[in-house]
């Protein structure tokens, strides 16, 4: 059962405990004249009454009471009014004040309003005409508020637009009431309403968001999903919404889906549900193809309210609610489920996730349960926060603390069972939580339980890598487990867990071998994984073993810690300056899928050369590491990241001919020199050697490597490429930032690197050499910017309207060639900080026809803008183009801007030389300081 916001019942019951609904007080209200009160009311009003109808006739009024204040509040209370309009009916004051208030309460409660005109024409009490005008005209001779008569008058008309019955002179009036009889039980049975919760904390609002998601007087039927964990209160907020809208639909039914006969109990409910929308002639479904059918007869004309609760799979919502247009206008389909799949793929209208309760909606829940009060006692007041804190604002669990809590009055006997709870979770909790887990096929039940024990709060990439290696197909499990509100990826891309679905998961496996650790599947715990490992307690049941944060503590192996560890795949150190030494790292075991030490302070040798199943290697701020050893076993290596491990001198050889490699990582890692002289490594899309500082040289590339994608080689001290790295044709950005001993870039790069779409030189100051011409294609990104040796740009040949990004600021360059028109997808040039620049060509403006951006500022040598050229044509305005950004600031001798073919927002301040500015109308907008007197 889906308990709540709140402790949530599933029976039914006539009044709501639902802040969020209006309680009736009587089914229906009659207003009639008295002259019906011994006929046709009288006979209404004792058949209404003998099926179960709870009806106010005004002869219930004790006597000496003040009428009025007492009537008024019984149709407030109603929830049908059943006017009687006889001839005689607008000559009462009474009668009318009752109708006004009738039809008040129409608009604010959703009252529902039915007439019944009994021997007087619909037209007359529309139009007031007859003896109904009569009536009303020698009530306004004595009524001297105008307002009121008008009002009067309002209410007659609106009630004659309404359905309802006209019984006529020589009409049978059993058979009409009859009928009205059978209306009104139907009504007001379908809005039985249900017991919601016994302390409505947190409902109110949330049911706000739900009825905003419905608009239930919008025309089409519409269907809004409610999806959330176990135990987060979505039966409660369905209940709450279903009391709050019920009466106003014709046909409402909450359909329970109890999963162990979901299966065979389909038919079961379809017929449930046809004996809700049907009066008489109920047909006796027996297959679920049968119910289809007869389900959709019956419902196209309706108006129905349909909650569909626990819902778990596809195929229940096909056969119950297979498309909007099975129902009539204006009917709402309301769905709870914990599988968000089933919504998105029924293409629901909405899905509103319900969120855990805040802080003070959970404490005033947990208070109700613990201390039959909303708030705490004072003595109990850190520990009452302490079991809030662990529930983490899920309902259930608020109140099944709160509930087992309340019977002990010690703080000692609070602290013992908190301290329980958080080790051996609350069965009832458990159970609701698992649900969702016990529907997952094993595999992806795997990918759950690896994520609770070892992978909570990772990086999704790293937790995709971790669990390929295992061959788990971890994308298409990670989608399944969100659907199923089981995990979430947050923004920043990180796998998060709700903490006692964290500890379910736990205790699924501690559950395997209650006594015996070594036979649990996973270890997790610091404690037990010294025990294990340092006792030699394990066995072939261990799958994985992930530890963590055990700071200045130590792991000691030896020789025979793995010898039983057979199907050991995952072994996960993550040490935050612990200790893991001894013998029996050089004995992981042959089946090793992932292999990670983080954080150590020393790891002894590293014997990894028969591990032909290892995947993955991660070795992050490993201060004793100094060598990679040899790999050249490792057959089935793909993913290899070596970072911070600041003693690390030499990667072996062998690493260079991975040939399943796909990643190799080896950043932070200062004292690098040695690294292979030739890579061969043809399935390697990532290489990053980003500060290595000492790394001297980039390796010769041999045969084909046209897989690598990503190469960063930033702040290292390479001092020249090999020609060889144009081979690398598959190559999409490459990084060489602030290679302070580069000094020249080879032209196979310019003519090889075909797919470049990135190329970052920043801060190579000294790079001198550089091509005389380049010809990518791909290029998109170019920065040459802080290469304060670099004197020229190269000639531009062939097509690059690929380029969009060209930074050339800080750099040593006298003059940018005609050809850097060709760049004609070009929208940013920075030219900043360049002191030798003293033109900038013409071509920029007639071939940069996508140019937005251009940065000139501190430009001290540049005289005239844009140089002059009489080979090309005069200036023509297009009105297509986008206005040119353009920053002249701080040019101190620029003497004359000349004409543009093109608008442009210039800013030149700070331009003390000045003189003339050609086509000035062109220039839309101008930001002048600190420049000749005339321009001020």
């Amino acid at each position: 059962m889906d308990l709540s916001l709140g402790a949530s019942s599933s029976s039914s019951s006539s009044s709501s405990s639902s802040s969020s609904t209006h309680s009736f007080t009587h089914d229906v209200f009659l207003s009639f004249r008295g002259e019906t009160r011994n006929n046709f009311t009288g006979h209404l009003y004792s058949n209404l009454v003998n099926k179960g109808v709870k009806t106010f006739i005004d002869n219930e009024l004790t006597r000496g009471e003040d009428i009025r204040k007492e009537l008024l509040e019984v149709i407030e209370g109603s929830r049908i009014s059943i006017v009687v309009f006889s001839a005689n009916y607008a000559s009462s004051k009474w009668c009318l004040d009752e109708l006004v208030k009738i039809f008040q309460c129409k608009e604010s409660r959703q009252q529902i309003v039915y007439p019944i005109f009994y021997k007087v024409d619909p037209s007359e009490i529309r139009y007031q005409k007859g003896q109904v005008g009569d009536g009303i005209a020698h009530l306004s001779k004595y009524e001297d508020n105008l307002m009121k008569v008008g009002s009067w008058k309002a209410a007659l008309t609106q009630a004659a637009t309404l359905s309802g019955w006209h019984i006529s002179d020589g009409g049978h009036e059993a058979n009409f009431i009859d009928e009205i009889v059978k209306v009104i039980s139907t009504k007001t049975r379908k809005c039985t309403l249900l017991d919601v919760a016994t302390h409505p904390v947190g409902i109110e609002s949330r049911v706000e968001d739900i009825l905003k998601l419905l608009n239930v007087e919008q025309g089409d039927p519409h269907m809004v999903g409610i999806w959330g964990i176990g135990g987060i209160g979505k039966t409660t907020l369905a209940k709450a919404v279903y009391n709050s809208i019920s009466h106003k639909f014709e046909h409402c039914c909450f359909l329970k889906i109890v999963k162990e006969k979901s299966h065979g109990g389909l038919v079961e409910l379809q017929n449930n549900f046809l004996s809700k929308i049907i009066e008489r002639n109920l047909p006796n479904v027996t297959n679920v193809d049968e119910g289809i059918t007869v389900l959709k007869q019956n419902l196209r004309q309706k108006r129905v309210l349909l909650v569909l609760d626990d819902v778990d799979s596809l195929d229940q919502l096909k056969k119950l609610a297979g498309r909007c247009d099975w129902f009539g206008p204006r009917s709402r389909i309301i769905i709870t489920t914990r599988d968000t799949n089933c919504l998105s793929a029924h293409e629901v209208n909405s899905i509103y996730e319900v969120k855990e309760l805040n802080h003070q909606e959970a404490s005033k829940l947990f208070n109700f349960n613990a201390f039959k009060r909303n708030i705490c006692l004072d003595d109990f007041f850190e520990l009452a926060n302490e079991a809030i804190r662990y529930a983490k604002g899920i309902p259930l669990v608020l109140e099944v603390l709160g509930a087992d809590l309340c019977s002990k009055e010690d703080k000692d006997e609070w602290k013992e069972a908190l301290e329980y709870y958080k080790r051996y979770p609350n069965q009832e909790i458990q159970k609701t939580l698992q649900r969702s887990y016990e529907a997952l096929p094993d595999r992806i039940k795997e990918v759950f339980l690896h994520i609770a024990c070892f992978f909570k709060g990772d990086k999704q990439s790293y937790v995709i890598n971790a669990l390929e290696s295992c061959d788990l197909y971890p994308k298409h499990a990670l989608k399944v487990l969100v659907e199923k509100a089981l995990i979430k990826i947050e923004e920043d891309k990180r796998i998060w867990m709700h903490d006692h679905l964290e500890d379910m998961g736990k205790e699924i496996v501690r559950q395997e071998s209650p006594n015996e650790k070594g036979k649990r599947s996973r270890l997790w715990l610091y404690e037990d994984v010294c025990e294990v490992l340092e006792e030699n307690e394990g066995t072939d049941k261990i799958k994985g073993i992930g530890v963590g944060d055990f700071y200045s503590q130590k792991i000691c192996l030896n020789r025979g810690s793995f010898t039983n560890l057979k199907n050991l795949e995952i072994f996960i150190v993550r040490g935050k300056g612990g200790m893991l030494y001894g013998e029996g790292v050089d004995y992981l075991p042959n089946h090793l899928r992932v292999l990670h030490l983080i954080s150590l302070q020393y790891v002894g040798g590293l014997n990894l050369k028969g591990m032909r199943y290892l995947k993955s290697i991660k070795l992050s701020e490993c201060s004793g590491l100094t060598r990679i050893p040899d790999l050249s076993g490792l057959t089935s290596l793909k993913y290899l990241e070596v970072s911070y491990c600041f003693s690390l001198v030499e990667v072996h050889p062998s690493v260079g001919r991975l040939d399943k490699l796909v990643s190799l990582i080896l950043t932070h890692c200062y004292k690098l020199q040695m690294f292979p002289e030739r890579i061969n490594l043809k399935s390697l899309e990532i290489l990053y050697l980003s500060n290595c500082w000492d790394l001297k040289f980039f390796p010769e590339i041999d045969g084909d490597m046209k897989s690598l994608k990503y190469l960063d080689l930033s702040q290292t001290g390479i001092e020249e490429l090999p020609c060889s790295v144009g081979n690398l044709t598959g190559l999409k950005s490459l990084s060489l930032c602030r290679c302070q001993n580069l000094r020249n870039v080879p032209s196979s790069i310019f003519y090889g690197l075909q797919r470049l779409g990135e190329l970052d030189l920043r801060y190579c100051y000294n790079l001198v050499t550089f091509p005389e011409r380049i010809n990518m294609k791909s290029l998109e990104i170019l920065d040459l910017s802080y290469c304060r040796h670099h004197k020229f740009f190269p000639e531009i040949e062939g097509d690059m309207k690929s380029l969009k990004y060209l930074d050339l600021g800080c750099t040593a360059i006298k003059e940018l060639p005609c050809s850097v028109g060709n760049l004609t997808g070009l929208k940013s040039l920075v030219l900043s900080h360049c002191q030798n620049l003293t033109n900038v060509p013409s071509s920029i403006f007639y071939g940069l026809q996508r140019l937005e951006d251009l940065d000139l500022r501190y430009c001290y040598n540049l005289v005239t803008f844009p140089a002059k050229s009489e080979s090309l044509p005069p200036p023509v305005f297009s009105t297509t183009l986008s206005t040119l950004q353009v920053d002249l600031s701080h040019c101190w001798r620029l003497e004359e801007i000349s004409e543009f073919p093109r608008e442009i927002a210039c800013r030149w301040e700070g331009c003390r030389s000045l003189e003339r500015v050609s086509y000035l109308s062109k220039i839309w907008r101008v930001k002048i300081q600190k420049c000749p007197v005339g321009w001020t």
